[in-house]
């Protein structure tokens, strides 16, 4: 009997520990109660951020003989984020100021000096600059550069000084200065981008059968055609910073198609009218742009090639073969970095520093872009994350890779961003596309429909002058953004006033459009 019992326990043991037989070894234990702790704010997904978890736990206990543990914080988008980062950082600016005394007493208007490179030389400012004040968090990543770079000019980012213990990484053959006109890291080391993005189509095979043209789009004028209406899928950019990059892209390829900046921007913004107005969904999110794509809700929509190749892979995986591809349109593939700051006053800097130099060493570049399971590779979720170094697109990583084939360094090369020509317009470019495409989009909807309903714009001309009416002109962006902006001078309130205006008068406009389309003119 003893025999028996025995056998039973030892076959229970063994079927107890098969789950830790097979789960990799890679995968640590939970980090310990006095590990050291790295407070990261980001709008990474959940495998990005167990991935991270995993693969810098092992590399900060190799350079430290420490574990570590990450702290993520997630208020929301890149968008969301920022507006986060810079409420706490007025909040905190104003403690320190006022615990002392020798400051006087807290002005309202230094709220909107203490941040602003345009005050340089005030002394709230030089105090700001010359302070250790921070928001308990050590660590921004993700978003693109613009955002970066706003945090920069802020004085939210300080310098990582990773170019001074790692100069090999910034070789022009690993890590340049600049692609195709976007900077991929601050040259005073207050952001390095740590991955490549590129903004294209992703496409569901099947609802693109259903259409009675069933080809696939292959540039961004593609998604204004009648077919797609109501069969796309699109991100708010009020609170998706990648979508608002995406569409800024859109607008730049226009100008460049136009020869001048004035066409371009009218074409552009007309073109996501018309984009928009083909919209199923508006989403808040780019990657629920992909989900709803790959779930099939949608025939196309606009995506980031790291969203795109991720649903990619999975559909794969699924059905064994991909319902789903991701296409760089033709001469409209901007390449932008993805990068990574350490904020000022961070808690906990020298682990923030390990971080920043983990996520640019090899190892780190290989976690972003090898398949799970591969040497040196992600433990359970491939990233599909294009890496900034170049190195490692060299043939002997390629059987690694998430895609052998890609490389955005090539897929990129035929367009190059000016960012004089619309960089000082991101955020009015995100207000416009909100007040005349995504506030009166029942209107636009309705127009566009009466529009295709007669034939096409091409056979309802005083339709389309209607409902390709601007609130603006190229040459009066700058009197735009400068009436969006508060300041002693204009008022919240008046702000908000322009903005309905501008949301009245399209609304106004499509419905003339509408009427006009329906009487064949």
């Amino acid at each position: 009997m003893f025999r028996k019992i025995l056998i039973c326990l030892i076959l229970l043991s063994g079927l107890l520990a098969l789950p830790f037989y097979f789960r990799r070894n890679e995968e640590l234990p939970p980090a310990a109660d006095n590990a050291d702790v790295l407070v990261v704010v980001s709008a990474h997904n959940k495998n990005i951020r167990d991935e991270y978890e995993t693969a810098f736990r092992k590399y900060y206990r190799a350079q430290t003989g420490r574990d570590v543990r990450i702290d993520f914080r997630s208020p929301g988008g890149t968008s969301e984020i920022v507006r986060y980062i810079n409420d706490r950082f007025v909040n905190e600016f104003r403690l320190a100021f006022e615990a002392d005394p020798a400051n006087g007493k807290w002005q309202e208007e230094y709220a909107g000096i203490f941040n602003d490179p345009r005050y340089s030389g005030h002394p709230v400012r030089k105090k700001f600059l010359a302070s250790d004040v921070g928001i308990g968090i050590d660590i921004f990543a993700g978003g693109g550069t613009f955002e970066h770079q706003r945090m920069a000019n802020y004085g939210y980012a300080v310098d990582g000084k990773v170019k001074e213990r790692h100069p090999e990484y910034f070789a022009p053959d690993s890590i340049p200065a600049e692609f195709g006109g976007d900077k991929l890291y601050d040259p005073q080391g207050r952001y390095y981008g740590v991955v490549l993005s590129t903004f294209g189509i992703l496409c569901n095979y099947e609802r693109i059968n259903e259409l009675p043209d069933k080809k696939v789009p292959e540039k961004w004028q593609d998604l204004s055609d009648g077919k797609f209406f109501n069969n796309l899928v699109l991100a708010d950019p009020t609170k998706s910073g990648s979508a608002n990059k995406c569409y800024e892209i859109m607008i730049q390829q226009c100008m460049a198609q136009a020869g001048n900046p004035e066409t371009g921007w009218r074409n552009g913004l007309n073109l996501l009218k018309k984009i928009f107005a083909n919209a199923r969904n508006i989403s808040d999110s780019a990657s629920g742009v992909a989900g709803d794509i790959a779930r099939g809700e949608a025939a196309a929509g606009t995506a980031i090639d790291t969203y795109g190749f991720a649903e990619e892979l999975w559909s794969k995986h699924c059905f064994g073969k991909s319902k789903v591809v991701y296409i760089t349109p033709k001469g409209g593939t901007a390449v932008g970095a993805d990068p990574v700051q350490i904020l000022r006053g961070a808690p906990n800097r020298k682990t923030a520093e390990i971080f920043v130099d983990f996520l640019l060493s090899e190892a780190g570049q290989k976690l972003h872009c090898f398949t799970a399971g591969s040497p040196d590779g992600p433990v359970k979720n491939t990233l599909s994350r294009p890496p900034i170094r170049r190195e490692l697109y060299r043939k002997e990583h390629q059987q690694y890779m998430f895609r052998k084939d890609y490389d955005p360094y090539r897929s990129g090369a035929d367009f190059r961003y000016r960012p004089q020509w619309t960089g000082k317009y991101y955020s009015l470019l995100r207000q416009v596309i909100k007040s005349i495409m995504l506030d009166p989009r029942q209107e636009m909807q309705d127009a566009w429909r009466a529009i295709l309903a007669a034939g096409g714009p091409e056979k309802v001309p005083e339709a389309m002058q209607y409902f390709n009416k601007l609130p603006f002109e190229y040459s009066g962006a700058a009197a735009a953004a400068a009436s969006l902006r508060v300041n002693e001078k204009n008022s919240a309130a008046q702000v908000s006033g322009v903005l309905r205006q501008w949301s009245v008068h399209a609304a106004e406009n499509y419905r003339i459009a509408e009427r006009l389309a329906k009487e064949g003119r």
